[in-house]
């Protein structure tokens, strides 16, 4: 389990800044490698779990049978006091088997108690290695975004300079200095073409008054 853990955090620890040049999305890499670790971390808080049940278990029987030796020692006395020397002897043969059995589980408790306090050194070891990497992680990952990002923006700009852009606008501006140009001239025509009707309005008052002036020297008015 722990050896595990162990080979995972290398590959976490050696590989995340390698991989952001590989094809694979490192963002999704990173999540993957800390769901793996997260499920080790699991796995090893139940073996812990399960260490320190068997380390109860023991100890409980460990008491259970000095339990019995005390009390097979207490009713060995109780017999001699009443003359029974042969319910004592059996009393105190028993008692040597519990005493044998509580030495075997005591030592059994004691070797369980140090391995529960073993794998519980280690899986705080695990836990804590897991919290800076995922501090790694989250790093990496705002490198990766902000790598993407950037890379996003100066494609952009080099779309904005590339020369299908430029001979867009160059057309578009031929465009409008087209427009403008065929404005300009539409303008200056109806200019001309007021001035023409103005000049020959004024040519027909000329004219009138002519001929006003002429019947009034010839008397004709």
């Amino acid at each position: 389990m722990f050896q595990l853990f162990k080979r995972v955090k290398t590959i976490v620890s050696s590989e995340l800044n390698a991989m952001l040049d590989k094809a694979e999305d490192p963002v999704h890499m990173l999540e993957q490698f800390m769901r793996n670790m997260g499920e080790d971390i699991r796995d090893a808080e139940a073996a812990v779990a399960k260490q320190i049940a068997s380390e109860k278990m023991l100890k409980r029987k460990a008491d259970d049978a000095q339990a019995m030796v005390d009390k097979r020692q207490s009713q060995a006395e109780k017999a001699i006091d009443a003359g029974n020397d042969d319910l004592a002897r059996r009393a105190l043969q028993e008692k040597k088997d519990y005493e044998k059995q509580a030495l075997m589980l005591k030592e059994s408790w004691e070797e369980a108690t140090k391995d529960s306090e073993t794998l519980k050194n280690k899986l705080s070891e695990m836990k804590k290695e897991y919290q800076q990497m995922q501090l790694k992680k989250d790093s990496l990952k705002a490198r990766a975004e902000t790598a993407k990002t950037r890379t996003k923006i100066n494609r952009a700009m080099s779309s904005i300079g590339s020369d299908d852009s430029k001979q867009g606008f160059e057309r578009m501006e031929e465009k409008v200095l087209r427009f403008e140009a065929e404005a300009d001239t539409s303008e200056e025509l109806s200019e001309a073409s007021r001035s023409l009707d103005d000049e020959i309005a004024k040519l027909d008052t000329d004219v009138d008054d002519e001929i006003v002036a002429l019947k009034k020297k010839m008397g004709k008015e």
